[in-house]
């Protein structure tokens, strides 16, 4: 059947959406500036998601576009598989690990932050098949956790409705859920299992998607020493929370971890170019760099290190450091703090989380979450509602005070003109 509509566009079937309503209410972006964007109606719009969570930096970064602009004539990309290589994924690749929290990393890119999953689940199913324990297939991963959409990150999903509706429990099989901030329930499940039988557990620092859910005090260091104890690699994805979103560069140096893997992509560009990667520790790659007769990890991506991508990274990562944007993330991370406290109180709020440089504002379940975020974009504020009704609060590193505390003040008034309707 097709679109009776027709107009600008009808052609894209856009992401994660309800065809039949986006064709009627579609906002067109044309400009960024900022921490601000302008539609094609010519409305100015504070974005108070950062894009999907990544535009970090803000938008519209000349220097940014001059890099990547630069790089394209002298190269645009060449592959990085076998013994080619281009300078700018070897120089991020060195510039990212030195920074990053695991001490003598490798670093393998993808295109982006599902490729990173992806990467990461064969890459502990592989391990542990080299290490002859062929019988540790399965990777844990959190209720209510989000890690992309390709295979393994389908597979999983912590959010159930991303996995209906295949025809299997899960596309690749052997993966199953722990409890969310509750260790003795994640111990629970491993002694069912098998520790015998489970190769990684995956983990956010902090539940984006999910609904902004800030681990527990000692929650994420109990699941690490649950993973040591019982041999099972510990993964930890900061693609959201990797490049300042909690204050720091990584999460993982915020809350004390040592991870065998840590997932990253969207702030390492911004968002400028579609890039990804993962962090591997020595007892993971050792074996594939040892000798001659080191075996091969058989995996690769058209455009695994793209050069324009990673020139994009370096500038951006330049930004971040020249303009202590990191160090204002733990600044604001107050700021919004202090913004969203008094929503709490609001009658139709259930509750409201912060963590690091981000907040969620979870509605009653009878209110509709996506009419109260086209209220706030109707307002001048780009809101987005997320997994369990709750509104998702990502700025750029660049938002004033002052726009932080407008974001929330439209919040109340979008809620305030929806509870005086009822």
């Amino acid at each position: 059947m097709s679109s009776n509509r027709v107009g600008l566009g009808t052609s894209l079937w856009s992401a994660q959406a309800h065809m039949p309503s986006v064709l009627d209410s579609r906002v067109t972006l044309v400009a960024g500036d900022g921490a601000y964007l302008t539609t094609s109606d010519g409305a100015r719009l504070l974005d108070a998601t950062a894009g999907l969570w990544h535009a970090n930096v803000g938008h519209g970064r000349e220097s940014i576009a001059r890099a990547a602009y630069e790089q394209m004539c002298r190269l645009e990309t060449y592959h990085v598989f076998g013994r080619f290589a281009n300078e700018p994924a070897l120089q991020l690749a060195d510039r990212v690990t030195a920074m990053g929290p695991i001490p003598d990393a490798k670093v393998f890119w993808t295109s982006g932050g599902s490729d990173a999953v992806d990467l990461a689940c064969k890459l502990a199913r592989r391990h542990w098949q080299l290490e002859n324990r062929p019988d540790k297939r399965i990777i844990l991963s959190r209720a209510n956790a989000y890690h992309g959409l390709h295979g393994f990150g389908t597979s999983i999903a912590g959010l159930e409705y991303n996995r209906d509706g295949y025809g299997s429990d899960s596309l690749i099989p052997e993966t199953a859920r722990i409890p969310t901030n509750d260790l003795a329930g994640v111990a629970a499940v491993i002694a069912e299992l098998g520790p015998e039988r489970i190769a990684a557990i995956v983990a956010e620092p902090v539940m984006g998607t999910g609904g902004v859910i800030p681990p527990e005090p000692g929650y994420l260091d109990g699941l690490q020493r649950l993973a040591r104890a019982n041999d099972i690699l510990f993964i930890v994805d900061e693609v959201i929370t990797g490049f300042g979103r909690t204050g720091v560069m990584f999460a993982s140096e915020r809350f004390g971890l040592q991870p065998d893997m840590v997932l990253m992509a969207k702030g390492i560009t911004s968002g400028y170019a579609p890039l990804g990667g993962v962090l591997i520790a020595p007892a993971v790659w050792g074996r594939f760099f040892a000798d001659a007769d080191a075996p091969m990890f058989r995996h690769g991506l058209t455009y695994s290190g793209h050069a324009t991508a990673c020139a994009v990274a370096a500038t951006n990562l330049d930004i971040l450091e020249q303009e202590g944007l990191v160090e204002r993330a733990a600044e604001l991370e107050g700021v919004l703090a202090r913004a969203v406290k008094p929503l709490a109180d609001h009658e139709l709020v259930a509750d409201v989380r912060s963590a690091g440089f981000m907040a969620g504002v979870q509605l009653l379940p009878e209110v509709p979450g996506e009419a109260i975020a086209d209220a706030c974009i109707a307002g001048g504020v780009v809101m987005r509602a997320i997994n369990n009704n709750t509104l998702q609060i990502c700025p750029p590193f660049v938002v004033t005070d002052e726009e932080v505390s407008r974001i929330a003040a439209t919040i109340q008034d979008a809620l305030d003109g929806f509870a005086s309707r009822r």
